[in-house]
């Protein structure tokens, strides 16, 4: 660490501790963020299973879509790079195959829309694919799509325990029809069916059943990709889908930015002050980032979208306590409680309890983290609270999860001596992070950013 309280950026993807800089006064800052995990991981689904070949412009290159390039290409899919504009890799060339090739043993890493994508395209096989992940990912809820695939024709041996590992053993067909789901845990189980969905030798009619259904942004985003390629989802009900069989078009599709991953850059002008902008902000997207802008809003940040651009400047009155039901974005927790320990009053955080089961426990590790540097928060059933109280420096664990590893950088930036374990897990979606919290810091700017005199208050 300098003695002007900067920690130098690590090499990019590099593993191990980092001492979060502090903000060392109001920022002014610019930053572009790479392409969506949640689209890029989509479209290469639907590119694989199209009808012709596809390009994917400025994706995302990180731990999740390398996962999912290298499942693919396993399947026998053809991926190829080439030199595109995107800021952060090459763009994609998808050359689809059919049946897709068996005998091989994916690993998931821990990348979930590979583990619940995949596994329904393992079905279009002719022969066995076994399937499996990192140890840290082991845990994660499959149970729900397991079944799913069994009722739709797909013959999966799971050994009795309803996780992965489990074999597929493909007939280079499945069958579809009517399937009920509990997608509670995670909406990844109806995207993966629902991506598949056209190759199904009758199509699919999806219902949902059970407590809850969390990130439906999600499942939204994933009903316009496959609109965008000429299938037609229809809803006749809350939680009922029905898709036809049908082709899949092959298409060149640009990727938006990872609006989620965008959320610590702009809570950190509510924390330092000052103001930071994130370029190439869409005007619409089914993303749940795109609910920052009335998010941060609410929590007392000015928010303004010009040209393409979202920008945040911190409020005159400071960081206020919020309730806020999280159900349609809980990816964007650890951000908001980064912003929620500094807030003016407590806040509360509910319709999260799905996000137990992501890469971590992540309400069990934000409160047992800003615990740790002298915070008060605690678990609910289905959400946590935050008291504000004056922080410590200390180790943040990441708990091998990016979002924590990012909120980490968030509280230390008012935090003197915060040390992540673990920088490196911010690869999985972002392997720039630490170069682009840096380059926030000492005012960056994307010269490139669009411009445009339309002003529209968020």
């Amino acid at each position: 660490m300098t003695a002007d309280g900067y920690s130098p950026a690590p090499p990019r993807g590099a593993r191990g501790p980092w001492r979060a800089p502090v903000a060392e006064g109001p920022l002014s800052s610019s930053v572009t963020v790479p392409g969506s995990k949640s689209l890029t991981n989509r479209e290469l689904i639907l590119a694989s299973l199209a009808d012709a070949p596809s390009r994917l412009t400025a994706p995302l290159h990180s731990e999740d879509s390398a996962r999912m390039i290298d499942a693919l290409r396993l399947l026998g899919v053809t991926i190829e790079t080439e030199p595109g504009t995107g800021s952060f890799g090459p763009d994609l060339l998808i050359d689809p195959v059919w049946p897709l090739r068996a005998g091989v043993v994916i690993d998931s890493g821990q990348a979930g829309t590979v583990m619940r994508f995949v596994a329904a395209l393992a079905g279009f096989a002719q022969g066995e694919i076994t399937l499996t992940a990192h140890e840290t990912a082991l845990h994660r809820p499959m149970g729900a799509m397991i079944k799913a695939l069994r009722d739709v024709g797909v013959d999966i041996d799971d050994g009795g325990h309803w996780a992965l590992p489990f074999a597929v053993r493909g007939h280079g067909h499945i069958r579809g029809g009517e399937v009920v789901i509990d997608a509670s845990a995670s909406s990844q189980f109806v995207s993966g069916l629902l991506l598949a969905a056209p190759r199904f030798d009758v199509g699919l009619h999806l219902i949902h059943q059970g407590e809850r259904l969390p990130s439906i942004p999600h499942i939204d985003m994933t009903v316009e990709s496959l609109a965008h390629r000429g299938v037609h989802v229809e809803r006749p009900a809350v939680g009922e889908w029905v898709v036809p069989a049908g082709p899949i078009r092959g298409k060149d599709i640009a990727i938006e930015p990872d609006l989620s991953n965008a959320a610590p850059f702009l809570a950190a002008a509510m924390i330092a002050g000052g103001s930071v902008s994130v370029t190439g902000w869409p005007a619409h997207s089914t993303q749940p980032g795109h609910m920052l802008g009335d998010i941060l809003s609410l929590m007392g940040a000015r928010v303004v979208r010009r040209g393409g651009s979202l920008t945040v400047t911190a409020g005159a009155n400071g960081i206020q306590g919020v309730d806020l039901d999280l159900s349609a974005a809980g990816e964007l927790t650890p951000t908001i409680v980064g912003l929620a320990a500094f807030a003016d009053s407590p806040t509360t955080l509910y319709g999260i309890g799905h996000i137990r089961g992501h890469e971590t426990d992540r309400i069990a590790a934000l409160v047992g983290e800003l615990r740790a540097l002298g915070g008060e928060a605690d678990e609910l059933p289905d959400g946590i609270r935050i008291v504000p109280r004056p922080l410590h420096g200390g180790r943040w664990r990441a708990h091998h999860d990016h979002r924590l590893a990012t909120t980490g950088a968030l509280v230390g930036l008012a935090v003197p001596g915060v040390e992540i374990d673990d920088i490196g897990t911010t690869a999985k979606t972002m392997p720039e992070f630490p170069e682009l919290w840096q380059r926030m810091l000492e005012g960056g700017s994307d010269d490139a950013a669009p411009r445009s005199e339309a002003l529209q208050a968020s």
